[in-house]
């Protein structure tokens, strides 16, 4: 068989493999529904506001090249010593052996190190990039935001630093920009102020104090379709750490390359006019807000830090709208969760603390504290029915990241004095596994509360929250921060989906439609090995709603799938064009490469030379193109054997 046809049957069996895998890799959301905005019910036209919010993508780097090429030949490691140190030439000759074996593990380390790793980062850039600008491209977004842990490491050096972020800006999310700092602070001469106080130090040495500028700059939405095109970038824990290790070069450098980490923006509705301040008041808005929350929990390394971002809470609640007011709304871009009891999400409450307790070092949620602080200062919700609005705050949303697996939950408090607004109908028994009156399991005071939990479709209490008594000398839970004071947590966590109702372990039933409520959605990260996760936000303003109409906020999210299917798609059309273009060529090359046919390689009669090779050609051949055969009345002519032979190679098509 001709290396050519091997070449085009390889093809062939690719082609189809590489038509659907391509198709699906680079059309995925047109295949997904989950891929799109939610849009207005009834309507056509795409919401207003529409965010593309990506998590956690974690670009790696030269750090992480390091690791595996610390040495290439580690089982030659203090050889030379140890042999001179043998007491016996059989002690030498096993240390030299022992080494020797283990030259192919050295080998394959060093393999991994210097060709698999580069590779890997290098074809995670571009996974990454490819999931920003499918979804761009097919979807839309008014807005795109990133939650948070940009970079993979807060640890490393500028140099670094700037490495990694040009990698995020030339190749992740190439095409958009940081957000103008006079958006973020609400000053047009930001920029030329940033210039001139870099690096600026007082005289005695201390660097000057932060000026705290949080923005508040009031938008129509969609005026400038610049948005579109900016990036919102969210700071996480790899970008600038935890509480504990905070420190104001490392803020100062994310703020330089990415954005503030405090800052906030009013959308107002496209079709309103803003000739002053009270109509700017009274028009329908939607807030943007975004919080560092990676010091709201104490201890924190910088103090001063951390009343920064109390003060932008503070901020954001003296120019917020009355909580009476629904035709405003908020939507918190955070990074670290808010705080849910054990069993909610994939992650549970956990702290660790530098040694000496001098600040937080990790943490997978906020504490209790710090979240009722997020709860009921930006979005005004309380637990008092006689708060202002009943208590039922303002609408919006919490979207952030951190917890890579994700997790949507409600969260939700009851208020003491007010019925409960379940139906009549709903009996408790329908939602409570059946027990079996003989059946008798023995069960630990905790682990009664925990059954009865469960049992009722509740979210578990607090590790530290009120229990049964039990022995001093049992264990506690020193993994998760400490509750507040009180016999139950203020806020409870139900993962949504969920019914609509909750009945609790004394009997009683929450309806969530009834409390003071509001939605969190930790998206799932976008990093391949959690299926490269994006969500799709959508906000539009119903007239129909309230009194005055309200706004509504829907999130749907969806997946690529892991890199490998990137990768082996990639693979496949590789291989497929390789397979064309190689059976293309080595079939031309065939073709020229071909010997003419010589009167010292034919039999000494041309009759039977001819007849062999040539009379197909010359029998079914136009008569114009083999001119020099019909100069030849039969084959015994004694016309040269070559003038004939090359006559046809030269005129046979």
């Amino acid at each position: 068989m001709q290396l050519s046809r091997i070449f085009f049957v390889l093809a062939l069996v690719l082609a189809p493999v590489a038509l659907v895998g391509t198709t699906w890799l680079y059309l995925y959301p047109f295949f997904d529904a989950a891929c799109a905005f939610p849009s207005p019910p009834g309507s056509t036209a795409p919401a207003p506001f529409r965010l593309l919010a990506l998590g956690d993508p974690q670009l790696e780097g030269n750090t992480a090249l390091r690791k595996v090429r610390a040495k290439v030949f580690r089982s030659f490691d203090n050889i030379l010593e140890n042999v001179r140190d043998a007491e016996t030439v059989l002690d030498k000759w096993q240390l030299v052996r022992d080494a020797v074996k283990g030259i192919p593990k050295d080998l394959v380390r060093a393999l991994e190190g210097y060709v698999r790793k580069p590779i890997d980062i290098w074809g995670n850039d571009w996974y990454l990039a490819h999931i920003v600008r499918t979804l761009r491209w097919w979807t839309e977004p008014s807005h795109v935001a990133v939650l948070g842990d940009l970079l993979g490491s807060q640890w490393i050096n500028n140099e670094e630093f700037e490495r990694r972020s040009r990698r995020y800006w030339d190749v992740v999310f190439r095409g958009l920009e940081r957000v103008p700092d006079r958006i973020m602070t609400g000053y047009q001469e930001e920029e030329q102020v940033m210039e001139q106080d870099k690096g600026e130090e007082k005289e005695d040495g201390e660097r000057p104090e932060r000026e705290k500028r949080w923005g508040g700059t009031v938008e129509v939405l969609g005026q400038d379709a610049s948005w579109a095109n900016r990036a919102i970038n969210i700071a996480g824990n790899h970008d600038i750490g935890y509480a504990g290790d905070i420190d104001v070069n490392r803020v100062e450098r994310f703020e330089r390359t990415y954005g503030k980490v405090n800052w906030d923006i009013i959308f107002t509705l496209p079709n309103n006019t803003l000739p002053d301040s009270a109509e700017q008041h009274d028009a329908p808005a939607l807030r943007l807000v975004i919080l560092n929350t990676m010091n709201l929990d104490t201890p924190a390394f910088d103090g001063d830090l951390q009343r920064e971002t109390y003060d932008f809470i503070n901020h954001v609640i003296i120019t917020s709208r009355s909580v009476n007011d629904k035709t405003h709304a908020t939507v918190l871009l955070t990074h670290i969760p808010l705080h849910k009891e054990p069993g909610v999400c994939v992650d549970s409450p956990f702290f660790d603390f530098f040694d000496g307790g001098s600040g937080v070092k990790e943490q997978n949620m906020l504490s209790e504290h710090a979240s009722k602080t997020v709860l009921e200062s930006v979005f005004g919700l309380n637990s008092n029915q006689y708060a202002d609005g009943q208590g039922f705050g303002r609408r919006g949303i919490i979207v952030n990241g951190h917890d890579h697996a994700g997790c949507d939950v409600l969260h939700y408090t009851t208020q003491p004095g007010v019925d409960s607004a379940c139906p009549e109908n709903v009996e408790r028994e329908a939602h409570l596994p059946h027990v079996s009156a003989n059946t008798s399991t023995s069960l630990s005071p905790e682990e009664a509360v925990l059954e009865d939990s469960i049992a009722a479709n509740d979210t578990l209490p607090a590790p530290d929250a009120d229990l049964p008594p039990r022995d001093q000398d049992s264990p506690s839970d020193s993994d998760s921060a400490p509750s507040e004071e009180g016999s139950h947590p203020t806020w409870h966590a139900q993962r949504l989906p969920s019914p609509p109702y909750t009945h609790h372990p004394d009997g009683s039933c929450t309806s969530h439609t009834s409390v003071p409520r509001i939605r969190e959605v930790t998206l799932r990260s976008m990093m391949g090995e959690f299926e490269g996760y994006a969500g799709f936000l959508s906000a539009w303003f119903d007239t129909t709603l309230g009194e005055k109409g309200e706004w509504v906020i829907e999130v749907n999210t969806c997946g690529v799938g892991v890199q490998h299917w990137w990768w082996g798609v990639h693979v496949v059309d590789f291989i497929f064009l390789l397979a064309l273009v190689a059976g293309a060529y080595t079939s031309v090359s065939s073709i020229s490469k071909s010997p003419r046919a010589s009167c010292a390689s034919h039999p000494t009669h041309p009759h039977q030379a001819l007849t062999q090779r040539y009379s197909p050609a010359c029998y079914h051949s136009p008569m114009s193109a083999i001119p020099r055969i019909h100069r030849v009345p039969n084959f015994e002519s004694t016309t040269p054997c070559a003038c004939v032979v090359l006559g046809l190679a030269e005129n046979t098509p």
